[in-house]
């Protein structure tokens, strides 16, 4: 039966049958559901090893520093397939994010060996990079002789390839043709909307179109859905308040944080339409945000969502993905939608934060960090972690084609592909890339909490923003 079982894996591995066949024909030998996508990831893990020598390492052990994720959820689920396809032992350190990146730079800069490999975020590069942490990644992908041949890195979306890839020059392109890769895709997520169907149907309201429809129908929902407010979005004074749907409508109006001329940079947050933006967005969170918006990280965000507190968030598409699943109270009742805050757009433009995995300049054992990194972002182990885990959103185009995990979202998360797809294409990073970018980005945030608050003009507040941030860039060098 078993071997069988085993032919039959194989053949769905190679394409042959498709995921009906193979659950009927599996039944027909006796094989659960359990035991069959077993046999599958071993298919996958035997078609791995076809072309490609994964045991070359065997015996080496390595180790990563986690930050407590879904993401790295199902890679330890399925680690065991990387041990038994490599002969390579690997331990973790997980810790969670209000912690992990102090203990990644304390790790780095003080030269550790310790750590082998570590999960990023691209922006995080643009300082691990320059410094000489992290290992430029092309020299790996482009050799012949330490990458699998069916790594297909061109199957990586290209607006994450790219937002992953900088020439360490202040105001550089991402993904120029100079550019480093400094860290792999792994996972990541885009800015969209997800909102409370129930309490939409409720008031009476659809989703937003535009930013400006965004401040009317936030205002209704607050005023008449009897005790939720109309809608959530970050406010703590941090760079993390910026960077998801704050950016993500700011990029789609055309709008940019930085202008770079002659290799100079200056502050571009107070031209007239980065003025009437703000307005919209103050006046957004002054009518419809929670009454202590300036504490609000992440968490608080998708929390309100799934406990029914807010209506819709304007954040990350995987944050409204969690709170429509676990214990949430409002489980079964979150949808999703794409959304361009610029009615002039054609389309969604949305900032991304990308969890990337990097490679420790110091580590003793390069080559064999790398199969652990190219393993852990291949096809077969985004192909597990999307139809088994909540490994979303999965960072190759071939997976988001995938019948079972297309529709295993669409069955229980409302609107969720489309978003996706309608925003893919124009998403990528927005900022500028600079050393400055963690200080600079916090003090936008601390200057949008004090229009807010109603303690500056908005006019005047981002006239005093741009001219601090063009003091702080002419005193590093980086503008005049």
């Amino acid at each position: 039966m078993f071997e069988k079982g085993h032919d039959l894996a194989a053949a769905f591995v190679r394409k042959q049958i498709g995921r009906r066949e193979l659950i009927q024909r599996a039944g027909q030998l006796g094989l659960g559901v359990a035991a069959t996508s077993f046999l599958v990831a071993q298919a996958m893990g035997q078609a791995m090893a076809a072309d490609f020598d994964w045991k070359k390492y065997s015996g080496t052990k390595l180790k990563l520093l986690l930050n407590k994720h879904p993401y790295v959820d199902a890679m330890v689920a399925d680690l065991e397939n990387f041990k038994m396809l490599t002969g390579m032992d690997v331990s973790y350190d997980v810790f969670p994010e209000d912690v992990y990146f102090d203990k990644v730079t304390a790790a780095l800069s003080s030269g550790s060996s310790e750590y082998d490999a570590f999960m990023t975020g691209a922006y995080m590069t643009w300082t691990y990079g320059p410094a000489g942490w992290i290992e430029d990644l092309n020299a790996y992908i482009k050799d012949p002789a330490k990458t699998n041949p069916n790594y297909d890195w061109e199957d990586v979306l290209p607006g994450l390839r790219a937002s992953t890839a900088w020439n360490g020059v202040p105001g550089g392109e991402l993904g120029s043709a100079d550019a480093k890769q400094w860290c792999i895709p792994w996972g990541y997520e885009l800015n969209n909307l997800s909102y409370n169907q129930k309490i939409f149907d409720k008031v009476g309201v659809e989703p937003p179109k535009n930013l400006e429809d965004m401040v009317g129908v936030a205002a209704k929902l607050t005023k008449d859905a009897g005790g939720p407010y109309g809608v959530g979005v970050r406010g703590s004074r941090s760079w993390a308040s910026i960077h998801p749907g704050f950016l993500s409508g700011y990029s789609n109006y055309g709008q940019r944080d930085f202008t770079v001329t002659d290799g100079k940079l200056k502050a571009a947050m107070n031209t007239a339409e980065s003025k009437a933006y703000h307005k919209l967005w103050v006046q957004m969170i002054q009518e419809s945000g929670p009454k202590n918006w300036s504490t609000y990280t992440w968490y608080q965000v998708g929390t309100d969502l799934g406990a029914g507190a807010s209506a819709m968030i304007f954040d990350a598409d995987i944050l409204g993905y969690f709170m429509n699943g676990g214990d949430n109270k409002e489980k079964g009742n979150i949808h999703y939608a794409p959304f361009a805050a610029n009615p002039a757009a054609t389309a969604p433009t949305p900032n991304v934060w990308i969890w990337s995995l990097a490679m420790s300049s110091f580590s003793a054992q390069k080559d064999a960090a790398w199969y652990f990194m190219q393993w852990a972002s291949s096809v077969e182990h985004d192909l597990f972690g999307a139809r088994k885990m909540d490994f979303v959103n999965p960072v190759r185009a071939s997976v988001w084609k995938d019948e079972e995990f297309r529709g295993r979202i669409d069955k229980s998360y409302p609107g969720y592909l489309n978003q996706h797809d309608a925003s893919a294409p124009g998403a990528k990073i927005y900022f500028t890339a600079q050393p400055l970018f963690f200080d600079l980005t916090t003090q936008w945030a601390e200057t949008l909490q004090k229009m807010v608050a109603k303690e500056v003009p908005i006019d005047e507040g981002l006239d005093q923003l741009a001219a601090s941030v063009d003091k702080q860039l002419e005193d590093a060098g980086l503008g005049g």
